[in-house]
């Protein structure tokens, strides 16, 4: 009976595993409808490494959409077709993780340099191998969140390339943000009478006001 139950465990426990790898880690992408139609997920090789990249769509003639993840490292291809639906109909939309997110992180590669001046290029890259694989001249750029500190670089530094850019969560002064919302906790904390969350803010505002450092998380959220 013990050894039953042992065994029953460890099969519930690898279901349990196995299906969270799938959720969050996904192999394959659903079919898209069309006669016309492309849903594909690959490794394509940019700068040196491999991207995880999707590309789905209902008719791969449509303008091309390449959408520019959140973060950093906040993949977003696990859950894009709960939004992307629709425009699944009219676009061909390409999401892919950044260098070093997602399934293009590599265990021993070397990510001691990364920058986002690197993620930039690499979206140049990869804004090229999409352009000749549909054979556009030019694709739309959309970014979310930390994803249009990277698209607004690479529109800027090579605009013939997009026909437009879309931006969600647009990043602007991110110092400015910064000290807004240290000086908002400040002001809550005061009124609440944490004195030692008011020293801590307090000895971060310098670095937060040079932008060498954000204000804590924990205290925003």
């Amino acid at each position: 009976m013990k050894r039953t139950l042992k065994w029953t465990g460890v099969i519930v426990l690898s279901v349990m595993t196995l299906g969270l790898i799938i959720l969050f880690f996904p192999t394959w992408t659903s079919l898209v409808k069309g006669n016309n139609s492309i849903s594909l997920l690959q490794k394509v090789k940019l700068n040196g490494t491999t991207h995880e990249i999707m590309i789905r769509g209902e008719d791969r003639n449509n303008p091309v959409i390449i959408n520019v993840h959140g973060g950093p490292g906040a993949s977003e291809i696990p859950y894009a077709r709960r939004y992307q639906d629709l425009l699944e109909t009219h676009f061909t939309i390409v999401n892919y993780d950044q260098r070093g997110s997602g399934k293009s992180y590599h265990f021993g590669e070397d990510y001691a340099g990364l920058s986002s001046g690197m993620l930039v290029n690499d979206l140049l890259a990869l804004t090229d191998y999409i352009s000749e694989r549909f054979g556009q001249q030019k694709v739309i750029l959309i970014g979310h969140s930390y994803g249009t500190y990277i698209a607004t670089q690479a529109a800027y530094l090579a605009p013939t390339k997009y026909a437009a850019y879309i931006g969600i969560g647009q990043m602007g002064d991110t110092a400015r943000s910064e000290m807004d919302s240290l000086n908002y906790v400040l002001s809550e904390a005061r009124a609440a009478g944490n004195r030692d969350d008011v020293n801590e803010l307090q000895q971060l505002a310098e670095e937060v006001a040079q932008g060498k450092s954000l204000t804590p998380r924990h205290y925003v959220i």
